[in-house]
């Protein structure tokens, strides 16, 4: 078996969530059903934050169940098949911080959506969630996965689909 390069992989996680921009959401509607969604987020100082609309439907179903899944997926046109993309999960609480104070969050957002969008967004009805983020899975494709952490340092490998850890 070819040996598993961790440190390679790890960076590859890196840059991989580094380069996207949105976020799969999942939390739940009013009858317990999933509610499934896309929300762009910044990543800062070890915590994510997404900005959501006021009168949009995952707005008040995160309010209600603040215990929300995310994804970070690889682009859809690289696989058709989701099971062999690039992803990473985790569970997340989600806080409403609002708009104001959290300019260092703001200049995020300005870096990755420019700031004439940011500006519009704050004068209209988004507020701003906090997402703290417990342990996640990180999958590359067919038969590796590592648990791991948002930021990286916690990497385990996972031993599945009848692989076994070589490193």
């Amino acid at each position: 078996m070819k040996q598993l390069d961790k440190e390679k992989i790890k960076l590859q996680y890196l840059a991989f969530t580094d380069s996207l921009k949105t976020i799969l959401i999942s939390t739940q509607d009013e009858d317990g059903k999933p509610f499934i969604s896309y929300a762009p987020f910044v990543k800062k100082n070890g915590k994510l934050y997404i900005y959501i609309s006021q009168i949009a439907n995952h707005f008040k179903y995160i309010e209600n169940h603040p215990t929300v899944d995310i994804m970070f997926i690889e682009d859809e046109s690289q696989s058709a098949n989701l099971f062999a993309r690039q992803r990473a999960r985790f569970v997340c609480t989600a806080v409403n911080i609002g708009n104001e104070g959290h300019e260092d969050i703001f200049q995020s957002f300005g870096e990755s959506f420019g700031q004439g969008m940011i500006k519009m967004l704050k004068g209209l009805d988004f507020s701003l969630f906090e997402l703290t983020a417990r342990e996640g899975r990180y999958v590359v494709g067919f038969g590796q996965a590592f648990d791991i952490d948002l930021s990286g340092d916690k990497f385990d490998h996972v031993a599945r689909d009848g692989h076994t850890p070589s490193a």
